[in-house]
């Protein structure tokens, strides 16, 4: 028990210590500070090209998605999850070099291909795993109600994207710990990955319209998601369609892909929307509640 308290301890000392280093020392590899720049990218483009022309700026909820962004992105490590997720993994690996007689949980190693190579694997293999829990989010009933929150957005903006319960961190670092961790990769910084799935989850919610061609194929965009948040989508998709995070080819493979025209009128939410809450704190605890 002793040391699991003194990795919690410790965990919170070193995420600490990392997140003011990062607010207080800008450099290229700085997460904090790369999320503000890309945020005020695509705050520009809303700004100097919108989409839905009726849409304010400064949108309905925009504020509260911006904090949900930084919540989401530093704020919940800091006050837990970064600990938990230490202990869980110390917990994890002890259960399996004690009881299972695992030590190396790697099956497959990639880390003799070039880095480029690893880091192109990683973002595909990363993003198919998130399609997939993406999906659960939306199938399993008492998943759909953490991801309620991201759905309750009646108007979409680059800060959209970032806006999900808290609980849907867990979901997603607890489902894709063990199919990554089967990889082994040579490379140990992926903040290029990080930053790109930001940057094309910001895109991806943005109030723009870039024409893509045939990459649309490939890459997720405004108006193939603006259906995924349509709240009336036909009877044949009860669970949604469209569940790609980066890349949209997942859907166009396995036939959920929805995009009947460009759906910059449609109302956005979900059936019943109006039992959600309109601030952070009550949307928190809004899926712990029993509601009729």
């Amino acid at each position: 028990m002793n040391k699991y308290i003194e990795i919690i301890v410790q965990s919170y000392q070193g995420y600490a210590g990392y997140l003011l280093h990062e607010i207080i020392s800008p450099s290229w590899g700085n997460y904090f500070y790369w999320l503000i720049g890309i945020s005020l990218f695509f705050f520009g483009l809303e700004w100097w090209m919108p989409w839905r022309r009726s849409q304010k700026l400064l949108r309905k909820d925009f504020w509260l998605d911006v904090f949900y962004m930084f919540f989401n992105f530093f704020l919940f490590s800091l006050i837990g999850f970064y600990a938990l997720s230490n202990v869980f993994v110390e917990f994890f690996n002890g259960f399996l070099a004690n009881v299972l007689g695992i030590t190396n949980l790697v099956a497959i190693y990639l880390g003799g291909l070039p880095a480029l190579a690893q880091l192109v694997l990683l973002f595909v293999l990363r993003d198919f795993i998130h399609w997939n829990i993406h999906r659960l989010l939306h199938q399993v009933p008492a998943l759909w109600a953490f991801h309620k929150v991201h759905h309750s957005a009646k108007e979409m903006g680059f800060a959209t994207h970032l806006r999900y319960h808290w609980m849907e961190n867990v979901v997603y670092k607890v489902l894709e710990y063990l199919p990554l961790g089967m990889i082994g990769f040579g490379i140990q910084d992926f903040f290029f990955i990080h930053m790109l799935t930001t940057a094309i989850g910001h895109f991806n919610h943005s109030n723009i319209k870039v024409p893509l061609g045939l990459l649309k194929y490939i890459f997720n965009n405004p108006q193939m998601h603006t259906w995924h948040h349509a709240k009336v989508l036909p009877d044949d998709r009860p669970h949604g369609a469209n569940f790609g995070i980066s890349l949209s080819v997942w859907d166009y493979i396995f036939k959920t892909a929805y995009v009947p025209h460009d759906g910059d009128s449609i109302e956005l939410g979900y059936p019943g929307d109006d039992e959600m809450p309109d601030d952070f704190t009550r949307q928190a605890v809004f899926p712990f509640q029993k509601n009729d």
